[in-house]
């Protein structure tokens, strides 16, 4: 136990000392069940905010996302992968019990993969799970989105 506790102790140091240098800003789409207008800002050197504006088959909302960003560049150069903790805000109709649009807060986790050309370009794959809770909506929203963001 003690041999499994260390090594999960050195993987993550390790974890830790390689974080990705998070490349300026970034403004694109993201898309997943419907489009969300996409912009990144760094907060530090493997640390940024990603805020969301978005429209789909539910409603429209806002979400903000803090990440962390580690580099993954032993796949090949450019690629990082990132996880982040935000919360969501908008208008959704979950089939809520009186069936109208209704002003939702929720809670959300992402987790994804991104490669950063040597244009200006980003692409990225991730998956944000959220849990809702206002308005007897519906708790949970698991999504997959592509996006291609321009950096500058």
């Amino acid at each position: 136990m003690k041999k499994m506790f260390f090594a999960f102790l050195l993987l993550l140091s390790i974890a830790g000392s390689v974080n990705a240098q998070v490349d300026g800003k970034a403004i694109g789409i993201r898309f997943g069940y419907g489009g969300e207008i996409s912009y990144q800002q760094p907060l530090g050197n493997a640390n940024r905010l990603e805020l969301d504006l978005g429209l789909d088959h539910y409603g429209f909302g806002l979400s903000g996302v803090y990440q962390w960003v580690w580099d993954l560049s032993t796949l090949a150069e450019g690629f990082n992968w990132y996880a982040g903790f935000g919360a969501a805000v908008g208008s959704f109709d979950f089939e809520t019990n009186n069936g109208s649009r209704a002003l939702n807060v929720g809670l959300l986790g992402q987790v994804g993969i991104e490669y950063n050309f040597n244009i200006p370009i980003q692409l990225s794959l991730d998956y944000r799970p959220g849990f809702y809770f206002l308005n007897g909506s519906n708790p949970t929203y698991d999504g997959i989105c592509l996006a291609a963001r321009y950096r500058f």
